[in-house]
């Protein structure tokens, strides 16, 4: 099965106490569990041919959040390409919701490795607000420039 290079996600964001915040998600599964910094991401996945960046994006982030996005207007921010070489789409929407409650789906994946036993874990098993400078630390670094972006576009229509 081939993989696909390209990936779309949301980035949710708000503005609180007058200071942006934006909302990450924390993947699950063993290899993550005990990461922190430079491990969270936007909800985001892959997609192919059969869908259109936006359209995957929104089927991802309720895949991993439980949630449709029901407010804002979608906006697209530059596509970034990862070490990896894959394709990071991007759209910024404000939206504030409250992150009790979201859940993800979940993936099987042969655990302990070696073992031939089978687990369920949840694709994401964290969320959380983050403000600007702090989502800068938690998020991974391939997707540090979409929190530039977002910035100075949110400074611009002030």
């Amino acid at each position: 099965m081939t993989r696909s290079l390209q990936s779309a996600g949301v980035l949710a964001f708000r503005t609180r106490d007058g200071s942006l915040e934006v909302m990450l998600v924390h993947p699950g599964g063993p290899y993550w569990k005990n990461k922190d910094n430079g491990a969270w991401s936007i909800p985001k996945g892959e997609f192919d041919e059969s869908e259109t960046p936006l359209e995957a994006a929104r089927r991802e982030f309720e895949e991993e959040t439980g949630r449709a996005v029901v407010a804002g207007e979608f906006v697209a921010l530059t596509p970034r390409r990862l070490r990896s070489g894959k394709i990071v789409h991007a759209f910024a929407v404000e939206d504030d919701f409250e992150v009790a409650g979201l859940h993800s789906n979940h993936f099987t994946m042969q655990w302990p490795p070696g073992s031939g036993q089978q687990k369920s874990f949840p694709e994401v098993d964290r969320y959380a607000w983050f403000s600007l400078d702090e989502a800068m630390r938690k998020i991974n670094v391939g997707q540090q420039p979409f929190l530039a972006e977002l910035s100075a576009l949110v400074a611009a229509a002030r």
